[in-house]
């Protein structure tokens, strides 16, 4: 006899989820509550609450946290400027604290005794849902069915699907897409398919958001994005909410054929895998703030961001989002913001996002003293002989003592 009484199921509606529904009922003989998250997949999320009725399932929990998932995770992960192998933008990694948080929160609610999600055993997601889960709610048990299950190819879960009369759309008269993909308003991610082989190219049908940077228009495309500490709040003047700022430059970023990026990354779990992504709103977001950076902050606290930022990056995508060190590390770097306001200009056009202008009433450049002109004294050109000496003394020291530099 099972000692789980009622689980939470991290559920989308899909093949995956539908048959985790059923096997969950069946084998742990439990109550299954099902919650669904709308951030921003570009897929209604309603139809999963007929599903799930379908299924059985009498407490559904359907919940737009667009605002919630832009506005308190890709936001304070983009004040860090956040890259993970020099390319990767987290797309994935930074959605799941947020849907970790409301399947322990729905726990709570309901009084079950335990949450599941459908990640597979090889993948990072795991580790992301179980690590936030066990941060949050230490003595929840954690059910993974693919690393239970024998159902380990799609011919058996769809024969499953059949034996337990499990209504799935696209059984029977939809084309199934051959990439494993995720979306969410930052990101979509492919895997799979031909992508498992790093050589070959990805197909262009296979790209959902963006033109190709070839057929993106002639005409380029300007925007002016306001920042205040840190955070854009305005697109060509308009104030908008964190999410809405967030899908007006995905249209925008999609539309000339920016945002596309194909790597191969280390998983945490050991592997090298090769995945394809589109982050047209957050390849723009991250190019303007560091336009902005670079006219208001301070050298040395931009410097050290720079050092922070790689660990900050690992911590979020190995799944760490609510340990000790990523509050630690985003105390930092949000301390760092006070003064990093301001509007940036943006040229975009065939799969380029460039900055051309940028402008603040908090901005460290002095006309006066950077100027090539005459600059009426404003920097006294002879005290730069002292200070290269006295940065050369040990070079010269080490010189005179016979060690050579070369």
């Amino acid at each position: 006899m099972s000692d789980v009484k009622k689980v939470v199921l991290a559920y989308s509606g899909g093949l995956d989820t539908s048959v985790i529904v059923k096997w969950l009922q069946e084998t742990y003989d439990c109550e299954v509550v099902t919650f669904t998250a709308d951030i921003g997949q570009g897929e209604e999320v309603e139809p999963a609450r007929a599903k799930a009725q379908a299924l059985g399932v009498e407490e559904i929990y359907i919940e737009d946290l667009r605002e919630e998932f832009v506005r308190d995770y890709v936001y304070p992960m983009f004040r860090a400027n956040t890259v993970y192998e020099g390319e990767y933008l987290l797309g994935t990694s930074i959605a799941r604290p947020l849907i970790t948080k409301r399947l322990i929160d729905i726990a709570n609610e309901t009084g079950a005794d335990a949450i599941a999600h459908g990640a597979t055993g090889k993948g990072n997601d795991q580790v992301r849902f179980e690590l936030g889960a066990y941060a949050l709610k230490p003595g929840v048990k954690v059910i993974a069915p693919w690393r239970e299950w024998d159902l380990t190819s799609r011919e058996k879960l769809m024969a499953y699907c059949e034996k337990h009369d499990i209504p799935v759309d696209f059984a029977a008269n939809k084309k199934k897409s051959p990439y494993s993909m995720d979306a969410n308003l930052l990101h979509i991610s492919y895997e799979g398919g031909i992508l498992e082989d790093p050589w070959l190219e990805a197909e262009e049908d296979m790209w959902r958001w963006s033109v190709s940077p070839e057929t993106a228009p002639d005409t380029p495309t300007y925007i002016e994005l306001t920042f205040e500490q840190g955070d854009i709040v305005a697109i060509d003047g308009e104030r908008l909410k964190p999410h809405d700022v967030l899908s007006k430059l995905n249209k925008l970023g999609g539309d000339n054929g920016i945002g596309r990026l194909d790597i191969v990354e280390n998983r945490y779990v050991g592997m090298k895998s090769r995945g394809c992504y589109e982050t047209p709103g957050g390849t723009i977001m991250l190019r303007a703030h560091r336009a902005i950076e670079s006219l208001t902050l301070d050298r040395e606290a931009a410097h050290l961001k720079d050092e922070l930022m790689p660990k900050y990056a690992e911590v979020i995508y190995n799944g760490y989002w609510w340990s000790p060190e990523r509050r630690a590390l985003q105390a930092a770097i949000d301390e760092t913001q006070s003064h990093v306001s301001g509007v940036v200009r943006m040229k975009l056009y065939k799969g380029s996002a460039t900055v051309v202008g940028r402008k603040s009433e908090q901005s460290l450049f002095d006309e006066s003293i950077a100027t090539f002109e005459d600059d009426a004294g404003a920097y006294d050109q002879k005290d730069a002989e002292g200070f290269i000496k006295l940065n050369a003394l040990r070079l010269r020291i080490a010189a005179s003592k016979g060690r050579n530099a070369s």
